[in-house]
């Protein structure tokens, strides 16, 4: 199986949401877990900022995972987003079965 989970941040809640959403709809993405708000302390412009930012997991294929990074990029608010890709060593066939038939 070739699951991997895409991590990105999100400037609220709405926004996780309409994307997300959009990543489901256009079969980029089996699932997304939209996780409660969280405190991002970063350097940005020479300044360190803090905000309060809402992070979600979204699951897919890796054969995907260009496309579903890409497609997020472009919807996201944020100039230079935070997404990455974390690979799953392991995880139970029969999910991983659905990731793999609930992405297009």
């Amino acid at each position: 199986m070739t699951v991997v989970t895409v991590y990105a941040v999100f400037a609220d809640a709405a926004e996780a949401e309409r994307i997300g959403r959009a990543m489901i709809e256009e079969r980029l993405a089996a699932c997304v877990n939209i996780l409660g708000q969280c405190r991002s302390i970063y350097r940005w412009e020479d300044k360190i900022e803090t905000v309060g930012e809402v992070p979600a997991l979204f699951k897919t294929r890796l054969d995907r995972a260009d496309a579903l990074i890409a497609r997020i990029a472009e919807m996201h608010g944020y100039d230079t987003p935070a997404i990455v890709m974390w690979p799953i060593d392991k995880l139970l066939a029969g999910y991983g079965d659905w990731v793999e038939e609930s992405v297009g």
